[in-house]
Parts: structure tokens; C-alpha cells; sequence
């Protein structure tokens, strides 16, 4: 009976771990996505920078 409930014991340690490796991975994941989106952003307005001064070099 007691090798049961030191197996049952370490199923649910096994269970917890796991439980909090996937919400560390979560988190990690939504913090990259949301870096990945600002680095985006600041690419998307250098762009529109780079595009707007040739523009304006071609006009002279």
C-alpha cells in the first residue's frame, strides 16, 4: 500500500511539473510574439521613413 501511494505521489509531482513547464512556456511564447509585434511595428515605420525621404529626394 505504501509503494501505491509514493507511486501515486510522484505521478502527481510529474503532473505538476509539467503543468508549470507549459505555463512557463506560455508566457515565454506571448512575451516573443509581443516583441515580434514591436519589432514589426518599428521596421514597418523605418520603412515608410526611408520611402518618405526618397520620395522627397526624387521631388527636388
Amino acid at each position: 500500500m505504501p509503494e501505491a501511494m509514493a507511486r501515486s505521489r510522484m505521478a502527481e509531482r510529474a503532473r505538476e511539473a509539467e503543468s508549470q513547464r507549459l505555463a512557463y512556456q506560455l508566457s515565454l511564447a506571448a512575451r516573443l510574439e509581443r516583441r515580434s509585434r514591436r519589432l514589426q511595428r518599428r521596421a514597418e515605420r523605418a520603412s515608410r521613413r526611408a520611402r518618405r525621404a526618397l520620395a522627397l529626394a526624387v521631388m527636388q
